[in-house]
């Protein structure tokens, strides 16, 4: 090399300043990343965290379980009395009493005190004996629920030192609830009721369950999925293959990009003014809710399976063609079952998404509905009121007793297990449907 050339070589293997600041910056960007997935996670840790230990209360319950049994003479003198309910609660407390004294524990306590611990358990022990009068002379055991005083001073949330006594509770009881509880009496169970019940009234929050929303939820997200996914595949197969080019689905393509980012409670108020104020249609009925989430889903639907029709590659068209398909063989015979994974899992995305919407359900009046059990039938389901998941869950949380608010808990526990079955689902069938080419 000429000794007069105004620069020197290097070797490859040397590293020049500029070589050493790219790769700092990379480092610290690669940094950024990690501490940015590794936030995420902390507030995703936190966020399961309390939502499964605020709602795994709902899911026990406190039940006070007495056993006695009933002569005919005792239920001919109930029956006869003026206050019926009084008497066979007076019953009841005897063989409360009768029991501890087994048990080897001797304790006064009156009506009142029972009352603030278990309700008044005479009207439940009278409609049983009057429906089952051939039980009268048989030992019969009685699980009472507690009230959810009592089941919050079982799991926790009521202690002595944070109450105030009440006509509800009073410190006092708490002396008999231990007693109970070491007799054996007062257990705390797993609450079926809260997975298979429906809701209850503000002052029985101990009965409330989520089984009946969970029901109308279902039927909701079945008039949802037939008629959103035919409805949107369709739309989509016809915009992305067969419409032409011009203004008209140009705009149209704009709407359905403007219709996804609505807020949801413009669905809601769309519902109302068209599906029961014009329509009539019955008013809280899930298949006036899945009308209206129907709307609400297709956009979703739509470009999720315009996006999976362009990534089928344009040789798979070409070759159908090539072999004398016509253009309806060859979308539906060759390009729709390669996008097919793409299309269910919109499709389930869509549906999950739909099935947390409150706003629009609570506008067309799908708010729990007191002791209101499952539908009788088939058509039933679609056409008589019920509520859903997402509308049971902020009825709860707006009433006054803490209690419901762990119900509100709970309720997020089960609906977010839907959802999450829902999006497994959705990897299955993709992984299941799913084609390389």
């Amino acid at each position: 090399m000429p000794a007069n050339l105004p620069f020197k070589s290097k070797s490859l293997y040397e590293v020049d300043d500029l070589t050493r600041k790219r790769n700092a910056a990379e480092r610290r960007f690669k940094a950024y990343g990690v501490a940015a997935v590794c936030i995420g996670l902390f507030f995703l840790v936190v966020l399961a965290y309390t939502i499964i230990s605020e709602g795994i209360p709902a899911f026990s319950r406190t039940i006070v379980e007495v056993e006695f049994s009933l002569t005919q003479e005792q239920f001919d003198e109930a029956e006869g009395q003026l206050f019926k309910t009084k008497a066979y609660e007076q019953i009841f407390i005897g063989a409360l009493q009768g029991q501890l004294q087994e048990s080897g524990v001797s304790v006064p306590f009156d009506a009142t005190t029972i009352e603030r611990i278990v309700g008044k358990p005479g009207n439940t022990i009278r409609t049983y004996f009057k429906a089952n009068q051939d039980k009268l002379g048989d030992a019969v055991g009685f699980e009472l629920a507690a009230s959810s005083r009592v089941d919050g001073y079982m799991n926790g949330r009521v202690t002595r030192e944070n109450m105030t006594d009440s006509r509800f509770l009073q410190k006092t009881d708490l002396d008999l609830v231990d007693i109970l509880v070491d007799a054996g009496v007062i257990k705390t169970v797993f609450n079926w009721n809260f997975i298979t019940g429906a809701d209850s009234g503000v002052d029985n929050p101990g009965a409330a369950g989520i089984g009946a929303s969970v029901v109308g939820s279902f039927f909701m997200m079945l008039v949802v999925l037939f008629l959103s996914l035919p409805i949107g595949v369709a739309t989509s197969i016809y915009l992305e293959e067969f419409a032409p080019q011009n203004r008209i689905t140009d705009l149209i393509e704009v709407n359905i990009s403007n219709l996804a980012a609505v807020p949801s409670i413009v669905f809601g108020i769309l519902g109302l003014a068209v599906f029961i104020q014009f329509m009539h249609l019955p008013q809280s009925a899930p298949i006036v809710g899945g009308l209206v989430l129907t709307l609400m889903t297709l956009p979703t639907i739509i470009i999720s399976t315009r996006a999976s029709l362009k990534a089928v590659p344009p040789s798979i068209r070409d070759a159908a063609l090539g072999i004398g398909a016509s253009k309806m063989q060859a979308i539906f015979h060759h390009v729709l079952p390669l996008a097919m994974p793409g299309i269910l899992t919109g499709t389930i995305i869509g549906l999950a998404q739909a099935l947390g919407e409150t706003a629009p359900l609570l506008l067309i009046g799908m708010v729990g509905f007191v002791a209101r059990g499952y539908p009788e039938g088939l058509i039933a389901g679609f056409t008589d009121p019920n509520s859903a998941m997402p509308a049971q869950i902020y009825t709860w949380a707006a009433r006054a007793d803490f209690a419901f608010y762990e119900k509100a808990w709970g309720g997020i526990v089960v609906l977010l297990i839907f959802l999450l079955s829902m999006n497994i689902l959705a990897i299955i069938l993709r992984r299941r449907f799913e084609r390389r080419w």
